[in-house]
């Protein structure tokens, strides 16, 4: 059977939209923090800097110089109170400290408290996630009655194409459970 053209263009439509809905939870996920440093924990964080927002990675390269240990060396001096004032503001609850040039995050342990707080917090992103894929797929469901309705596909294709979008909502929801069970399982890590 060929696909219709339209209905190829909805289901790569569908399937891009699911997709950043995946690559969002990734980004959020990534500003969770987990016992160990991580470079994508500072990704979130934006300074003052010049007169407008910059994310911090425009300001500095960020480093791990070890497991508990994060560094941004600024490379202007002149923004180095500005990107310790950034991290410290940006709810991480992380506690920055200049060295010259080179701003140092020590990365504390997470508490118990802290890390069911932050399993809670990931099932939230995970579940935002699976109400964006299922509204993509809502919006292609009612695209496919349209198209059936003028004429433009029959009832067998509108069930065949149906089934199409449901399988990629399925496998983009079974993504989105795979990724929060292992950050679930990151941030409960000792």
């Amino acid at each position: 059977m060929t696909q219709h053209a339209d209905f190829k263009e909805l289901r790569k439509d569908s399937e891009h939209r699911m997709d950043g809905a995946l690559k969002v939870l990734h980004q959020e996920f990534a500003g969770l923090r987990s016992g160990r440093a991580s470079t994508s924990l500072l990704e979130p964080v934006q300074v003052e800097a010049y007169g407008s927002l910059m994310p911090i990675s425009q300001v500095g390269n960020i480093g791990v110089p070890e497991p508990r240990m994060l560094t941004v060396q600024v490379w202007d001096k002149g923004m180095v109170k500005a990107v310790e004032k950034s991290i410290r503001d940006a709810g991480l609850g992380l506690n920055p400290m200049a060295d010259g040039q080179t701003v140092r995050i020590p990365i504390p342990p997470l508490t118990e408290e802290r890390r069911t707080e932050y399993t809670k917090i990931a099932g939230k992103y995970a579940e935002e996630a699976r109400i964006a894929v299922r509204n993509i797929r809502r919006h292609g469901m009612d695209e496919l009655k349209r198209m059936e309705k003028d004429g433009d596909i029959s009832q067998d294709e509108h069930r065949d194409y149906g089934k199409e979008i449901q399988g990629l909502t399925d496998s983009h929801v079974k993504q989105i459970d795979e990724a929060l069970s292992h950050k679930e399982t990151e941030i409960m890590q000792v």
